[in-house]
């Protein structure tokens, strides 16, 4: 089994199994265990989905990270919203990634989701001519050590 290492800032948030944890320094941590997690420039407030692909991202990290009550609920939500940007997009790219998302969320895998509508949720910047969130959902560093 391998290790998930994370190294992660001070200030820094990171969600995990719904609990928010709040770093007070600069920290490298490991999971040894299976768990569901979003950290950092990840995590979108809820503000910041103010858009159709925001939409989706914010209910998918709500079936991902949610209190177990909250995830059937973000993953409705999510099926819904995909349905509405697939049927109003003419874009076949987008409209498989929305698929796939979809069918990664409906099998448990909702991080890998994520990882599509962040793609989705560019795309519909650019499209639109729209400025990416303040807080944009981005990337901090994770390497996977040997246990």
């Amino acid at each position: 089994m391998s290790t998930l290492v994370l190294e992660l800032r001070q200030g820094d948030l990171m969600i995990i199994n719904g609990a928010p944890i709040r770093f007070r320094n600069r920290v490298r941590i490991e999971l040894a265990a299976k768990a569901r997690f979003l950290f950092g420039k990840q995590i979108m407030p809820p503000e910041d989905a103010s858009t159709p692909a925001r939409r989706i991202y914010f209910a998918l990290q709500t079936a991902y990270i949610g209190e177990e009550d909250e995830r059937e609920q973000g993953l409705a939500q999510a099926r819904a919203l995909i349905g509405e940007f697939a049927a109003a997009t003419t874009s076949a790219l987008v409209q498989e990634a929305l698929d796939r998302a979809l069918a990664m969320a409906e099998s448990d895998d909702c991080y890998g989701a994520l990882k599509l509508i962040r793609r989705v949720v560019a795309h519909e910047a650019a499209v639109l001519d729209l400025p990416l969130p303040e807080r944009p959902v981005g990337r901090h560093a994770v390497t996977a050590a040997p246990a």
